[in-house]
């Protein structure tokens, strides 16, 4: 168990610890430009009144909680406003943040971040593919939630890592909604006496892509409404680091307690998700220099449509036109532009497969 107050001494390790106290001060107390990605999950201001029954008389579990309960909005607006100026002044140059809310909140949330220098990237609408109903009638069934991402401010280059979340998505691009369902079943953390350990726990899918998409192994993410720790243990999961800041002491113990279950990937290979732009550049001539093509090859489309013949020099010429991989790609199609890589095959052991096979064993050399 590591219940900490964070103080700005060099013998304090800040990394893969909960902190305990109110989340603008201890942020406050961390160094200046020391995390790379923000993930928030603060109070809704739900502005609820009275209990909710379900038609079987039953009374819902709803978020009533101290935590949740502001008196105005200008009380509310005023307490967003301290937390994002803390976090903003955490974040890394090229840091980014995630917030996530409802409709009582996420539009005061997102007014506040503009008027802060941040920039929106994206709105993301999670979708609840197991939404609680409306049990009144009387409004739409509430089936969603909007997370907000953004840059530190207009000019930050913020991590996104493209092609994982093409990968994650059977290689079609990642849209903006998400389909995943609330936490339920195993993953719902629950207290000795049965109940929910925290009325708002979000599911680790949901983390998982916040994750995944906009950090590095290694990173640290701050998560300054920790709650039951999701963010955290994902984390740990994917290899990263987490800064958790909490108020509560139960929720602290039940975070700790699940996230030292966790073993971390033993393998950070596993859990990384280079950029294309990241890798090492590989020119073709590369690959005649190491004879995996050798200089009058053949290298055709999939469909055997077209042909090219190699030069010793890495070019490839077709009739009377001679260009690089893409130039002559983008020729024979009749095209603007071209990924010869992927466009150009070869035949490897009866197979025809891409020259980009051979690119990647070439970068794997490099590495």
């Amino acid at each position: 168990m590591m219940i900490a107050t964070a103080k700005k001494t060099p013998s304090v390790r800040i990394q893969d610890r909960i902190f305990q106290g109110n989340c603008i001060d201890v942020m406050n107390s961390l160094e200046a430009g020391s995390v790379d990605v923000v993930f928030a999950d603060p109070p809704y201001n739900l502005q609820l009144s009275g209990e909710l029954v379900r038609p079987n008389h039953t009374k819902v579990d709803a978020v009533d909680d101290d935590w949740d309960q502001f008196e105005t909005f200008a009380a509310y607006d005023s307490f967003t406003r301290d937390w994002l100026t803390a976090a903003k002044r955490v974040l890394k140059p090229d840091g980014s943040l995630w917030v996530i809310g409802s409709y009582h909140n996420i539009f005061r949330v997102g007014s506040i971040l503009q008027d802060l220098g941040y920039w929106i990237l994206n709105d993301i609408i999670w979708r609840k593919s197991n939404p609680m109903p409306n049990f009144r009638g009387r409004r739409f069934t509430n089936a969603h939630e909007t997370l907000i991402w953004c840059a530190k401010n207009r000019d930050a280059k913020p991590r996104f890592n493209y092609e994982a979340m093409k990968h994650l998505n059977d290689d079609t691009q990642m849209r903006s909604d998400w389909v995943l369902p609330l936490c339920t079943g195993d993953e719902r953390i629950k207290g000795d006496d049965g109940n929910k350990a925290h009325p708002t726990q979000k599911p680790e899918s949901l983390l998982y892509r916040v994750v995944l998409s906009s950090t590095n192994p290694g990173d640290t993410i701050l998560d300054p409404f920790f709650g039951t720790g999701t963010s955290g243990a994902v984390a740990k999961k994917l290899g990263r680091h987490f800064i958790g800041i909490e108020q509560e002491t139960d929720y602290i113990k039940v975070a700790q307690k699940r996230i030292d279950a966790i073993e971390g990937p033993r393998d950070m290979e596993v859990v990384g998700t280079p950029a294309k732009r990241d890798l090492p550049r590989v020119p073709f001539g590369w690959l005649l220099e190491r004879g995996l093509i050798k200089p009058g090859a053949v290298l055709v489309d999939h469909r055997r449509k077209h042909a090219a013949t190699v030069k010793a020099d890495g070019t490839l010429i077709v009739g009377d036109f001679a260009g690089s991989i893409h130039q002559v790609g983008a020729h024979v199609q009749n095209a603007p532009a071209c990924n010869g890589w992927q466009f150009w095959h070869t035949n490897i052991a009866g197979d025809l497969v891409p020259i980009d096979i051979l690119r990647q064993k070439v970068r794997a050399e490099l590495h």
